[in-house]
């Protein structure tokens, strides 16, 4: 069963009672030839996937959101949406917490008091008509955390005395907030998304520990290059740019 909604001024949303991944419908519709912008929103979301085709579990009263938009931008430059979609999360999350409990962990890890409390997957096609399909899919622990999570988590409820937003409450705040930074983002470029993602960033100048695949590196964080990527400062001094992988800080993974 779906339905459909329009947050004001924003693109309309799409409501699935279940869904299996919301990501996976954004890939069916973009190669149906549907353009966007669409959010489309699962109440519930049986096969949910993370970064690096991680599972990502969709508790009931959780955000399980996608947006599916065109873009000319390159595919590194359409890449930088994360960033984006993570600003967007984080004035969401702060809508409701205190802001000072809201950070950013590199590449797209919103957290909570120090803990991972959402998870941001872009994915991307060509377009028979020219340019891209983007599909930025967010979750987030509106109202609880995973049952079985490798790595610490938390949801919304631990920070607040009254009931969390509902899934279609936050997925409109969500898209507002979405919208003003892809505004920014295209008229500003993408210095000043790092700028604000930096404001708001877990760990920089902190030790950390970066997982690639088969190599690991320990240094310092010392932030983002202009694309993105994380400048990290290994113990001889040089100076490596991330661009995938894992980063931990300490306790927070």
């Amino acid at each position: 069963m779906t339905g459909a909604s329009s947050p004001s001024k924003g693109p309309p949303v799409v409501v699935f009672d279940e869904i299996d991944s919301t990501n996976a419908e954004a890939r069916r519709r973009a190669e149906a030839g549907e353009a966007g912008p669409v959010w489309l929103l699962g109440l519930r979301q049986t096969s949910g996937r993370g970064r690096r085709g991680r599972a990502w579990e969709t508790g009931f009263g959780n955000l399980a959101a996608t947006l599916l938009f065109p873009t000319d931008k390159p595919p590194a430059e359409a890449a930088q949406v994360s960033f984006v979609a993570a600003l967007a999360v984080a004035d969401l999350l702060s809508a409701y917490v205190p802001s000072s409990l809201v950070s950013l962990k590199w590449p797209n890890d919103p957290l909570l008091g120090g803990l991972k409390v959402s998870g941001i997957l872009v994915e991307s096609g060509t377009r028979p008509s020219g340019g891209l399909w983007i599909a930025v899919g967010v979750g987030v622990n509106l109202a609880r955390k995973p049952i079985d999570s490798e790595r610490p988590a938390t949801a919304l409820p631990t920070y607040m005395s009254a009931p969390p937003p509902s899934p279609i409450e936050a997925v409109e705040a969500l898209s507002a907030a979405f919208d003003r930074w892809n505004d920014v983002w295209l008229r500003l470029g993408f210095p000043a998304i790092a700028d604000a993602w930096t404001a708001r960033a877990h760990g920089l100048g902190e030790a950390c520990v970066a997982r690639l695949g088969a190599e690991t590196l320990e240094g310092v964080a010392e932030g983002l290059d202009g694309d993105g990527a994380l400048r990290l400062r290994l113990a001889d001094g040089q100076v490596r740019r991330i661009t995938a992988g894992d980063v931990f800080f300490g306790g927070a993974s």
